[in-house]
């Protein structure tokens, strides 16, 4: 008996978009891509910010190009993912990284004006740019889509902002994933724990602390007894966006060095 072939038949180059991608996870992700393969979009708000990632993945033989875009502006979405298509190929894998966190707030402090800019950037951002490449995907009739999120999706009483796009993103997830099962695209997000990364150290500051005393005070309540790295998310985002994970859609797969409530 023939085996039948389980995996999702991707197309034969794959173009992904990382949004985000500067810096910290958003670097660590789209250098994983390029090194399984994937010619990488890497996108922050300004293209030389970019060199670094973009640089790192050259050296290293992958292919990938620097693209500017305010995620929360609609048209800059737009022209971007249409500059990207032309440039690298219509994009099948997207990942949205993209995402700030304002000063720790409870709700009657936080202003209306935070609340825009951290909701606008996660959430209201990854919809902009899911929907400029989700008709990529039903023509090519495969793709994956991989949001950001956090254990902060679960409540932070000093970041209600932040919680609500984090948790926001969750429920973006699972809609897509339902609404786009069928013409072979996968939705799923990550919830990373502390992750090195500049949003880390500014919390460090906040707490009048050096980042590696920090980090280590950190490290101590976490079951694995070490903080996360960029790298940690993005062997998870390289799994996500496998032919191999056609059969994963709709999950949040936290990535924390342990369990969380």
């Amino acid at each position: 008996m023939t085996p039948v072939d389980m995996t999702d038949q991707a197309p034969r180059q794959r173009t992904a978009i990382v949004t985000g991608a500067a810096r910290g996870i958003g670097a660590g992700v789209a250098t994983r891509l390029a090194r399984d393969g994937l010619r990488v979009a890497v996108v922050d708000l300004d293209e030389t910010v970019c060199a670094g990632t973009v640089g790192a993945i050259t050296l290293a033989g992958g292919t990938a190009a620097a693209f500017a875009a305010d995620v929360n502006d609609e048209a800059a979405v737009g022209a971007a993912v249409a500059r990207i298509a032309a440039e690298l190929g219509p994009p099948t894998v997207l990942v949205n990284n993209a995402g700030i966190g304002g000063p720790n707030a409870g709700v009657e402090e936080t202003s209306t004006e935070q609340w825009d800019a951290v909701t606008g950037v996660s959430l209201r951002g990854a919809f902009f740019f899911t929907r400029a490449v989700v008709p990529y995907m039903i023509e090519a009739g495969w793709g994956r889509i991989v949001n950001m999120s956090s254990i902060s999706a679960l409540g932070d009483s000093g970041r209600v902002d932040y919680a609500a796009a984090k948790a926001g993103l969750i429920g973006f997830t699972k809609s897509l994933a339902l609404r786009l099962g069928r013409h072979g695209v996968t939705a799923n997000a990550i919830g990373p724990g502390f992750v090195v990364s500049d949003m880390t150290r500014i919390a460090a500051q906040r707490r009048n602390r050096s980042f590696e005393e920090h980090q280590r005070i950190v490290a101590e309540t976490i079951p694995v007894r070490r903080v996360g790295q960029p790298e940690d998310i993005g062997h998870t985002a390289s799994y996500l966006v496998s032919p191999e994970a056609g059969f994963v859609s709709g999950q949040v797969i936290y990535v924390a060095g342990g369990p969380v409530d």
